[in-house]
């Protein structure tokens, strides 16, 4: 038997489909954020990043590294093993506290992922109610949609954030059935927020638990950095929060904030939980600095939304194929995966930017993208950089413009 074969095609129907992944050898330097190092095939290069998800550069912020460094030389670099057997090392127990605290919970519990913590608190929810149906969003992130797949019980897709369609759906269902909706608050590759207060709404009417993913919205949005749901006043009317440490904390791990009664019981039956090792104090400990931090500063956020909205008008000047984004989100459309890799090798090649191409499965064929994501510290200057290159390629490319604005004529 050859095996190897089994691997050889699956890599080349990959290559066929081209949707063969390349990534990019980067290192990135603190304090320079969002420039870093390239080990290309020719040597070390100079290039700008704007595509990362450490939204605000809170990864090099010296509040963040400060508290990692200090942990580390204090008590060590491991967490010893899960928590079942290692127990509870008090960084940890401080993260879930303000992790709680900042979605107005009584209790959160910390996953080593926000993979993990949609796709085991999902499944695991879910199995712990009888006879339970999930409604989920049609563009609900992978591990949401593996997490729905894993509790076994019967599944709905709602189009969209379609409110008819789910009010529809759920007013087909049983009432004294058990229902979970799960949505995200802000979806990744389109820019768009969900109706929060309407799905809210619906819960209520129709005696459903609500599950919410803010893993692109924790830290960005509301007063405090709560997420979509602070912003718009309904973070209590919410069963379950998920959220990430890896996006706008510029750390590692994933959450989900709840009841102390879910949480106990997430906690217990969970076993993406019990058999994992926990996350090391070093870790949790730059996550609460910059959790933290983030309760009380809201230079980051307010700039973030300043730079987003310039590099969104530029490029719209520019007559760039800029899509339709609420959020700081910035999709430029290509509809086509071959030029969408070509259009990311040779900004990185020719320009010194890199911006990873998103092509399917992560959006669906033919809307194929550039996920430009701009930071706190992208200045005017490179802004201006970003627009002439791009207009280089999509020249190079023969991708086509949109009638530049009269302003920009």
């Amino acid at each position: 038997m050859d095996y190897s074969s089994f691997f050889h095609n699956a890599l080349n129907r990959l290559h066929d489909e081209r949707r063969y992944r390349v990534f990019a050898d980067l290192e990135r330097i603190a304090g320079r954020f969002p420039h870093a190092l390239w080990h290309s095939p020719q040597g070390r290069r100079d290039v700008v990043i704007w595509c990362s998800n450490d939204y605000l550069g809170m990864g090099q912020h010296p509040k963040v590294v400060g508290a990692m460094v200090e942990t580390a030389t204090r008590v060590g670099t491991g967490a010893g093993g899960t928590r079942n057997i290692a127990g509870t090392h008090h960084p940890l127990v401080q993260l879930e506290a303000e992790l709680a605290d900042l979605h107005g919970k009584e209790a959160a519990l910390l996953f080593t992922s926000g993979y993990v913590s949609n796709q085991t608190g999902i499944a695991t929810i879910a199995k712990l109610i009888p006879n339970c149906v999930i409604l989920s969003d049609a563009l609900n992130h992978n591990s949401m949609i593996e997490g729905v797949r894993q509790a076994g019980c019967e599944r709905i897709i709602f189009r969209h954030s379609d409110m008819a369609h789910l009010e529809e759906l759920l007013r087909a269902i049983p009432a004294d059935r058990p229902k979970l909706i799960a949505c995200e608050s802000l979806y990744s590759m389109d820019g768009d927020i969900a109706p929060l207060a309407k799905i809210c709404d619906l819960a209520e009417r129709y005696g459903a638990m609500t599950y919410v993913d803010e893993v692109h919205a924790v830290g960005m949005y509301g007063p405090r950095g709560g997420g979509v749901a602070e912003r718009d006043g309904v973070m209590h009317r919410i069963d379950v929060l998920e959220g990430t440490l890896a996006k706008a904390f510029g750390c590692l791990g994933g959450y989900i904030a709840a009841s102390a009664e879910i949480i106990d019981a997430v906690r217990s039956y969970a076993p993406g939980f019990i058999f994992t090792t926990a996350l090391p104090p070093p870790i949790c400990s730059a996550a609460t600095a910059a959790i933290r931090h983030l309760k009380t500063s809201n230079w980051e956020r307010e700039r973030h939304q300043d730079r987003a909205a310039r590099v969104k008008a530029i490029l719209t000047s520019a007559g760039l194929p800029v899509m339709s984004s609420e959020t700081h989100i910035v999709p430029l459309f290509v509809g086509d995966p071959e030029k969408c890799k070509r259009a990311s090798d040779l900004l990185l090649e020719q320009h010194g930017i890199y911006i990873q191409p998103i092509n399917y499965p992560t959006v669906a064929k033919g809307t194929e993208r550039l996920r430009i994501t701009p930071s706190p510290y992208h200045d005017d200057g490179l802004i201006d950089g970003l627009a002439e290159a791009l207009l280089q390629v999509w020249e190079q490319l023969g991708l086509p413009l949109k009638r530049k604005s009269l302003a920009a004529e």
